[in-house]
Parts: C-alpha cells; structure tokens; sequence
C-alpha cells in the first residue's frame, strides 16, 4: 500500500489543527457539540467555527459535533499519527469523521492518510465494538502475504479515529459481506485495539493555536507531549528566523503522552504571519536519539 506523498511539517514549516479524555461543552446557544477523545487529555479549541448554515431563513442551523481525526505525519521516529480536531455533522459522526480520514482531507497540508483512496461502506457501534465494512475487497491483503509497518499504521488510524469519536476503546473488526476479513494484510477478526500511543503517535502535538488561527496579544497555546522531563520547548517562527521562544511544563512524561499549555504574548511582533513550533526536549543538541519530533500552526498576528 502506497500512502499520497505530501510535504510533512515535522521540522519544517507549515499550515493546521490535533489525545483528551475531557472537552469543553460549547455555550448553550450552539448547536456544536464536542465529544472526548480517550487517547488524551488536552481540549479541543474553545470556539470552533460552523461549518453547516441554513438553506432557509427559517431553517435551524443544523447540528455538529466536534471530533477527533487522525492523519499521517513523519517525525524522526518514522511516519506517526497527528490529530485534528473537525466538526462533522452530529447525525453520523462515525462515517463522516472515517470519510475525512481515508480522504486525507487533513486541514494541515503537512499532514496525510495512510490510506490510497476510497472509502468504507459503513462504520457502526454497537454491542461495545465497532464494525468497519469494507466497500470492495480492494484493501483487503490476505494476511499470509504480512502487513507493512504502513499497513498497521493504517489500521491504527482507523482505530485510534472511531475510538476517539465514540470515546470508547472497543475492539475494531474489519469486515466484507459482513465476514470478518483482513485490512491491508492485519487480520482484525478477533478486533483490533488501539496500540501503544508512544509507539503510534507523535511525542508532541498543538491543539491550540489551530492552524491559521488569528492570535490575540496574549493567547494560550496547549496540546500534548512526552518530552524528557516534561519539558515542551516552543518558538515562534517568521521564516528560518526564531523571534519568541519559550517552554511549557506537561503534566507528565515518559509513559504516555501529557497535556501541556503555556501562555504566549506576541504583543512585540509585528502584524503578520508566523509559525508557531511546539517540540520535544533534546538535552543532547541531537547527540542521542534521532533528534526532537515538532509540530507547527501557521498563525496570524494582527
């Protein structure tokens, strides 16, 4: 299986948005909803915008929920996952959110799919797991031929995105005719489980700016990380050039990732665009390791 090739941001530059077992409901005069994602505990972005709007004056504004999609980004550490958090429409979060997915329509240009094209025929819930089926037998390798550390990173996109948008990590089961089958060689028949997050997902991820996002003077960057001793380094970039840096504390590290948040005052720079970089720690300067994974939103300073 071939994954489209795009531009990653992991240490370069960029434009996007998003693990969190608690989100902020919105005000009572919206109609979006947002729901947790149980890999994590960072939120979602406080205001997040209506995608739908009425057809008619007199129609309501038609309901969404915000959930949790996984996509595909490199890191020294290999291809990883990278959340998002998008609103889909609340009627059927599963499949919309699975769409978005398998498209690769990731609002980060940084990040990708695992996927080739296509989609599911349908994704359920119910009995405390979730059944995917498949629209053709086209992604479905036999087992015996083996699976592609890109074909597990697959599945575990798949995984870690209907676990996140239903908030229960019930076993995955990938079928066709409605028979358990395989998923690009990993057989699911006895349900897949969402694998270890440090082995699945990048060490440092943004949830807040999100991508693009236009920065009051002072805001609140957050996310989640497992940095050495807890420390997330960011920077402020225009171009190549470092203008404001800092760090965060997470709330943990090394067993799992932590959220993390740091307030920010860009009231010095000028008017314009700038990247925002959250990163893992390297006390080494790169002599261990493969070096720090990082994370970029494009941002906007008025």
């Amino acid at each position: 299986m071939t994954a489209l090739p795009r531009r990653t941001r992991v240490g370069a530059l960029a434009l996007t948005a998003v693990l969190a077992t608690a989100l902020a409901a919105c005000g009572d005069d919206e109609t979006t909803s947002e729901v947790a994602d149980p890999a994590d505990s960072s939120t979602a972005p406080s205001d997040p915008a209506t995608s739908a709007s009425p057809t008619e004056e007199t129609s309501a504004p038609a309901a969404q929920v915000t959930v949790p999609v996984y996509f595909v980004g490199d890191t020294p550490q290999g291809p990883r996952l990278f959340r998002e958090f998008r609103q889909v429409p609340a009627d059927n979060p599963l499949d919309e959110a699975v769409a978005l997915m398998t498209a690769g329509d990731a609002l980060d240009p940084d990040y990708r799919t695992a996927y080739p094209g296509g989609s599911f025929a349908s994704v359920t819930y119910a009995d405390g797991g979730f059944s995917v089926e498949l629209a053709d037998d086209g992604w479905r390798t036999p087992a015996e031929q083996g699976a592609s550390d890109e074909a597990t990173l697959a599945v575990q996109q798949l995984v870690y995105t209907v676990q996140g948008v239903q908030q229960d990590r019930a076993p995955v089961t990938v079928s066709l005719g409605g028979s358990p089958t395989t998923l690009f060689g990993v057989d699911t028949a006895g349900g897949v489980q969402a694998a270890d997050e440090l082995d699945t997902l990048g060490l440092v991820s943004v949830t807040s700016p999100e991508e693009g996002a236009t920065v009051p003077d002072t805001f609140t960057a957050s996310g989640v990380a497992s940095s050495f001793e807890a420390t997330v380094p960011w920077e402020i970039r225009q171009g190549e050039q470092v203008v404001l840096d800092g760090f965060a504390t997470a709330e943990g590290w090394m067993d799992k990732l932590y959220p993390w948040e740091s307030d920010v005052d860009v009231s010095g720079l000028a008017p314009g665009e700038y990247t925002f970089v959250a990163m893992t720690d390297d006390p080494s300067g790169g002599a261990e390791g493969a070096g720090p994974t990082e994370d970029t939103k494009t941002i906007v300073v008025e």
